[in-house]
């Protein structure tokens, strides 16, 4: 019972000592899930559902009847990856990215910086469904080379306005950039391959 007694305390120390604006107001009161109250849990489910949909919306290019016939005839370097990691790699950053976002608009919309944080937030989401349309549903390699650089930056500034709110949102997006600069390479290595 002693160790129980230790552990609980050590434990809520330490969480009430990392990131202040990471901790949640108002913990346990009115809580669904501890920290979460319903009224949380409804922006959790709207914010990975927008980020979701917006990577269903930007899947519909990869699934059309013309898709294999042009896709699996362009030259690809030898680090692409095989069609089935895509799907499953793009759905856990979707999820990511969206609660991400939760975890910004849960600060507060009244904040400024939390404004400015959703904003960069949805033009990063615009641009990368964006991408598939102009890469997949027009083959235009070449400007959608232009505009992943372009959503690349995005994210970046999606980044830094998000650390600005909360660290643990910020570090929620870095597997999608990183991502995202393998994805820059992989668009121009084959454009460079089908010029």
């Amino acid at each position: 019972m002693a160790t129980y007694e230790f552990g609980r305390n050590a434990g809520e120390a330490a969480v009430n000592s990392l990131y202040p604006c990471d901790r949640p107001k108002d913990a346990g009161k009115n809580a669904v899930v501890p920290g979460m109250k319903i009224l949380d849990v409804i922006k959790l489910v709207i914010a990975v559902g927008l980020s979701l949909s917006a990577g269903a919306f930007g899947s519909v290019f990869t699934t059309r009847s013309d898709f294999s016939s042009w896709y699996d005839t362009l030259n690809k370097p030898f680090f692409n990856p095989p069609g089935w990691v895509f799907g499953p790699v793009w759905t856990a950053l979707y999820i990511l990215m969206g609660i991400a976002a939760f975890v910004i608009w849960r600060e507060g919309l009244q904040r400024r910086a939390v404004r400015i944080g959703l904003a960069c937030f949805t033009l990063q989401l615009v641009l990368n469904t964006l991408w598939s349309a102009i890469f997949f549903g027009m083959h235009r390699i070449d400007i959608a080379l232009i505009e992943i650089v372009v959503l690349w930056a995005a994210i970046a500034a999606t980044i830094v306005t998000f650390r600005r709110v909360s660290r643990t949102a910020a570090i929620l997006l870095y597997p999608y950039i990183l991502w995202v600069s393998f994805a820059v390479v992989l668009n121009a290595s084959i454009w460079v391959l089908n010029r």
